[in-house]
C-alpha cells in the first residue's frame, strides 16, 4: 500500500495524488502536519535517497518559512546530526519536503510525473 503524506493547500500535493489516481494506484493520505512522518519512516526515506545520491538535506522543505526562521540552512552546515535532524522533522511536518510518499521500502519526496511513473513501475 502506498503511503502519502501531503498538504490539502499544497499545489504540488494536489498534483501527486490527481497522478496516483489517474494510475490507478491505491493510496492512504495522510496529513504531514498533523501527523508527519515517523522517526522511522523518515530514517527509511533518507536511506532512499541516499541511494539515488540524494541527501539529509532533500528531506526538508527548503522554501519552507520554518526552514529559515529555524535556521536549518546554517544548522546543518553546521554540522545537525542525523538523529537531531530526525527528530525535528518527526516533530515539525512543515519542515518535510512534500510530498513524502512511501511503499513498503520505497519512497520519494517532492512530485516529477517522469520520476513517478518509473517508480510505481517498480510496485
Amino acid at each position: 500500500m502506498v503511503k502519502i503524506y501531503g498538504y490539502k493547500k499544497c499545489s504540488t500535493c494536489q498534483q501527486a495524488l490527481k497522478f496516483l489516481s489517474s494510475q490507478n494506484i491505491e493510496f492512504t493520505e495522510l496529513p504531514i502536519i498533523d501527523q508527519p512522518p515517523t522517526r522511522a519512516e523518515l530514517k527509511l526515506m533518507l536511506k532512499c535517497l541516499e541511494l539515488s545520491g540524494g541527501s539529509l538535506k532533500n528531506l526538508f522543505n527548503t522554501s519552507g518559512e520554518q526552514y529559515r526562521s529555524l535556521e536549518i540552512s546554517q544548522k546543518l552546515k553546521a554540522g545537525l546530526s542525523e538523529a537531531e535532524a530526525l527528530g525535528l522533522l518527526a516533530s515539525n511536518g512543515k519542515l518535510i519536503k512534500r510530498p513524502f510518499v512511501l511503499a513498503g521500502q520505497r519512497g520519494l519526496v517532492g512530485f516529477n510525473p517522469d520520476i513517478w511513473k518509473k517508480w510505481i513501475s517498480g510496485l
